[in-house]
């Protein structure tokens, strides 16, 4: 963590709260703008408790010099409310107003605490996909042979091949094994263009079949039928998809 507050009492504050909570280490502090920037670029901590008003660069001058990409994450600390909408429009975690008792700095730092630890993951996420060579854009380098699921802080690799039927859920699709099913955030559309041509049909507008699953088509009402997979889940198939699906699967031209 780093301070910059042109206040020493100030600072001296932000030490004695932080000292209260645990994984926390103060690297630094800074009474200036300038100060800010040297130290940020010098240790390059997880956040920054980082006053407005400051001599030598405010807090705003200190994101703009380091990079809002590269900026680690900030709380402003200050005593003026009318910076508030410019410190969120810059992503500020939080806003802490001058004078805030110890319940509000928790909460801040709650807050901030949360998203370091969201953001460390999903580096760990990302370092284990280049690892394992799966990525959300592994259909630059050949079609999908998994899908990744992450579920209560897990990561699961499923074989597509193990996959029965795919079906979307909003900004979502819900990945079905047999009786169990994964919550995955993919929409069909890209999911389907990273799958191996020929593998996956579309049998609605809102479903893929994985086509070594099907076990039959039977006739159901008004030139629409249904499909049955080979664990017993049984699935509209809409007569625009209707063609497609007998050409795949029962090699019917």
């Amino acid at each position: 963590m780093l301070i910059a507050d042109d206040e020493v009492v100030a600072r001296q504050r932000l030490r004695r709260l932080l000292a209260g909570f645990d994984r926390v280490e103060v690297v630094g502090e800074a009474g200036d703008g300038h100060a800010a920037i040297r130290l940020v670029r010098s240790v390059w901590p997880d956040l920054v408790f980082l006053d407005i008003q400051m001599p030598k660069g405010d807090g705003f001058d200190v994101i703009r010099e380091i990079g809002p990409a590269r900026m680690p994450f900030v709380v402003f600390v200050t005593a003026f409310d009318e910076h508030a909408i410019t410190a969120f429009e810059v992503s500020a975690i939080d806003y802490l107003l001058k004078p805030f008792d110890s319940e509000r700095f928790e909460e801040a730092f709650r807050r901030a605490e949360a998203r370091i630890d969201a953001d460390r993951n999903q580096e760990k996420t990302r370092q284990l996909l280049d690892v394992l060579g799966v990525a959300e854009g592994e259909s630059e380098r050949g079609p999908a042979s998994r899908i990744m699921v992450k579920s209560r802080g897990r990561i699961r690799f499923i074989d597509v091949t193990d996959v029965t039927w795919i079906e979307a859920s909003g900004n979502y699709v819900r990945v079905h094994l047999g009786d169990t099913s994964h919550l995955v955030r993919e929409t069909l559309a890209r999911i389907e263009r990273r799958l191996e041509p020929g593998s996956f049909a579309r049998i609605h507008r809102g479903a893929l079949v994985n086509l070594q699953r099907v076990k039959e088509m039977s006739h159901w009402s008004s030139g629409e039928y249904q499909v049955e997979m080979d664990d017993g889940t049984t699935l509209k198939l809409s007569r625009t998809y209707r063609d497609g699906l007998l050409r795949n699967v029962l090699g019917r031209g």
